[in-house]
């Protein structure tokens, strides 16, 4: 089996979504199967819920602009997982970390972002209560907001993934690729 967690599982609480994912890895672990847990980093999708923001030139995050952090493809996570799948040499427990080809910034995502666009974009750091402001103003549920929050303020301080950058955690698709393939054909 292969499961889909996250960076952060490994804290097991205090990240908000990513706690019912590190709750996941547990029971899943307690069943005695064969299991891979992918533990992947931040989605470039996730800059598609920002498109409206990008296109008026600003980008808002809690994170400091120059915190670095794994950036990945989910078509790479896909990848990963097929080929995790497919390959009958490995059994028990695995952690196999997903993190993108590169550590990035939200100033390095923001001027990639703005030389593929070709528009000036700034990034703003915003106070969790704004965030959670925001969230609620897109519809979500006090609660819901609060724990997709604290994805972002539970990985925030300190926070170093249990796995390394290496060969075998790095990903081909680069941010400026996904930008060009996804995110520029709907702003």
């Amino acid at each position: 089996m292969v499961f889909q967690s996250s960076v952060g599982a490994e804290k097991r609480h205090g990240a908000g979504e990513i706690d019912g994912l590190a709750a996941t890895e547990v029971a899943l672990d307690r069943l005695g199967i064969a299991v891979t847990h992918l533990r992947c980093g931040f989605f470039f999708t996730n800059l598609l819920f920002e498109a409206e923001s990008i296109a008026a030139g600003l980008l808002r995050t809690v994170l400091p602009s120059d915190h670095p952090m794994s950036w990945v493809a989910p078509r790479d996570i896909a990848e990963v997982a097929a080929m995790t799948l497919l390959n009958s040499e490995w059994s028990g427990r695995r952690v196999q970390a997903v993190h993108g080809p590169a550590d990035l910034t939200w100033a390095q995502v923001a001027a990639i972002l703005a030389d593929e666009t070709g528009s000036d974009l700034r990034v703003e750091r915003i106070s969790d209560e704004e965030m959670a402001a925001q969230y609620r103003a897109a519809g979500m549920p006090p609660a819901m907001a609060e724990a997709v929050l604290e994805m972002s303020t539970g990985l925030r301080d300190g926070f170093i993934p249990e796995q390394p950058r290496s060969v075998v955690t790095t990903t081909p698709t680069s941010l400026r690729s996904w930008i060009r393939d996804e995110l520029l054909p709907v702003l």
